[in-house]
Order: structure tokens, then sequence, then C-alpha cells
């Protein structure tokens, strides 16, 4: 990522893009919740596709799809993948 860009989180990714999760956030509940369904700092996250009104957000990680609010997903800050 350039100096200069915002990091990016999951809600602004579109489908075909992906990043790695650089960090969780989110009250406690929902960041323990995050982190048990697979969303942890290092793994490889595929934006699959969107609801039509763009919410909710369908994922890949760890070779399965995973569902997710777009508010939640806001809370999961990615950085691109090296090459990127």
């Amino acid at each position: 990522m350039k100096e200069n860009q915002q990091p990016k989180t999951l809600a602004d990714l579109v489908p075909g893009q992906s990043g790695i999760v650089d960090a969780v956030g989110g009250e406690a509940a929902l960041h323990r919740h995050l982190l048990d369904m697979g969303i942890t700092p290092g793994v490889k996250v595929l934006l699959n596709k969107t609801a039509p009104m763009g919410d909710p957000v369908e994922i890949h990680l760890r070779g399965y799809s995973l569902t997710l609010r777009l508010d939640d997903a806001a809370k999961i800050t990615l950085r691109q993948e090296k090459g990127e």
C-alpha cells in the first residue's frame, strides 16, 4: 500500500478483488465472533459477490465462503498482497 493511501477495508472491495487481513476491529463480542469465523490477521480474503442492494457481501477465505454485513466488513482492515 502506498504511504498516502488510506487503509482499505473489506467493505471497500468490489467482486473479484482480494486482500490480506491486517486488523480486525469491532466491539469485544463482534471482534471475537469474526476471529472465530477465521477472519484473522494474515489470512487472504476474496470478495466473491455482493447482494443486489450491496449488503451483505460474500467473501471466500480458508477454503469456504462466508457472508457478512457491510457494517461488519467495514471493521476489517486490509493490506494489499505483495506485488500489487
